[in-house]
């Protein structure tokens, strides 16, 4: 009776994990990853004064994070399509492994710097595997995830990282060694998922990197990519500075507050998500850049008259246009693509991000250091984002009058321009 039972349970402990558990388990990635990359925000301090570097150290050991991931995306963003997308998550979760490790016996800059770049390839690996896998398996909410997980992880990263420094012993290792335990436990769920794509060929041709787009998106992508460009430019600022200014706002040394501004803006950001799922992608473009504007000069009013609660208020504001932008950019680009060409065009999404994130935060702490100090290198960067804002909401207008003029009405109030795929337009025309 036993040796008769035994092959039913094998073969029902090789069955793969439905698609909605699948889906989540996908999403999840995106979350840990995230919540990795700002995991060390809180630490900044610890490891300033422990190894005496200063706020430009801190921002290259930032901007070299996303140099990383913008080489993954670039060089290893396609990969997916061609091998599956289960083999290049587990190599990325794999790598992560390896990036906990480093950063918990890290004894210096160099090995930060280290394990950031191997963070950063590895993040650019999967973000657009996982993404495009999402999406395999139902592209509608894997649009909106695409947009909602990365903030829930970078919120949950820089908070709980903060409460662990203040509160538990051993700040620089048990934060690494918790998510360690998380990116073992998600290597084995994805073992047990089914592939959402078959092996093609051309595996060698996805490593050199290349930078196109097809034609059907790339007017949603001049209208989009100033957009993404402004909100991660002010996250970078929030994960490489933003915890040195809190501390000196509100006159406090303690760790969360190290890492309160960054939840804040993240948090607010994947709440503002959901909240506009349903809503028109230029509605919720146009809410983004409008909440961005807003809260970024409240935020540089609360810094110029030294309050910490309209900092907080601003910082809220802010997320929401950051939440809004970034939706609305992958949600204005994502639907135009067909299955083969989501995972290229979701990586120039988030190349796009990532230079943001990086570059405008390296130059702010050069500026830190050379010139005239943090609080007026805050006021300087919070005008340039307002002013890159405002270059979009520009740029925005002009997309949207040309593809007035260009759309091709099909039906009583319909227009080709409001369809969402390239399928749907040739079957509605």
């Amino acid at each position: 009776m036993h040796s008769m039972e035994q092959p039913e349970r094998t073969a029902a402990s090789t069955r793969p994990i439905p698609p909605r558990a699948a889906f989540y388990v996908l999403a999840s990635v995106v979350v840990s990853f995230l919540a990795a990359s700002s995991a060390p925000t809180p630490l900044y301090a610890t490891y300033q004064a422990e190894w005496g570097f200063t706020p430009l150290t801190t921002t290259v050991i930032f901007g070299v994070y996303a140099v990383a991931v913008l080489s993954g995306l670039l060089v290893l963003g396609r990969l997916s399509d061609h091998v599956g997308r289960r083999p290049v998550l587990i190599t990325a979760i794999a790598a992560q492994v390896a990036t906990m490790i480093m950063f918990s016996s890290a004894d210096g800059v160099d090995t930060l710097l280290s394990a950031r770049i191997v963070q950063g390839l590895s993040t650019g690996a999967a973000l657009g595997a996982v993404g495009a896998a999402m999406m395999d398996i139902d592209r509608p909410r894997g649009t909106v995830a695409n947009a909602f997980a990365p903030g829930v992880g970078t919120a949950t990263g820089a908070l709980v990282s903060g409460l662990v420094v203040q509160y538990l012993p051993a700040p620089t290792h048990l934060i690494y060694l918790g998510l360690l335990v998380v990116f073992v436990s998600q290597a084995v769920a994805l073992t047990q998922i089914s592939e959402t794509v078959s092996r093609r060929p051309g595996v060698l041709a996805t490593l050199i990197p290349e930078i196109k787009l097809p034609r059907s998106t790339r007017s949603a992508m001049l209208s989009a990519a100033p957009v993404i460009f402004a909100v991660w430019a002010l996250a970078g600022f929030y994960g490489s500075l933003g915890p040195a200014l809190v501390r000196t706002l509100v006159g406090s040394a303690s760790a969360v507050y190290g890492g309160l501004g960054l939840f804040t803006l993240a948090g607010i950001a994947a709440l503002s998500i959901l909240a506009l799922r349903k809503a028109k992608a230029t509605t919720v473009m146009y809410t983004g850049i409008t909440a961005l504007i807003l809260g970024v000069a409240l935020t540089l009013l609360s810094i110029r008259s030294g309050t910490p609660a309209l900092f907080f208020v601003g910082t809220a504001v802010a997320g929401v246009g950051f939440g809004s932008g970034f939706q609305g950019g992958i949600r204005t680009v994502m639907p135009l693509t067909k299955a083969h060409e989501s995972t290229g065009v979701l990586s120039l999404l988030f190349v796009v991000s990532y230079l943001g994130m990086g570059v405008p935060s390296v130059i702010a702490g050069l500026l830190v250091v050379r010139g005239g100090g943090l609080i007026t290198t805050s006021e300087e960067y919070g005008v340039v984002v307002i002013a890159l804002t405002i270059l979009a909401l520009g740029a925005l207008l002009l997309s949207g009058r040309q593809r007035r003029s260009t759309a091709v009405t099909v039906a009583p109030g319909t227009q080709i321009a409001d369809i969402h795929t390239p399928e749907e337009a040739q079957r509605m025309a």
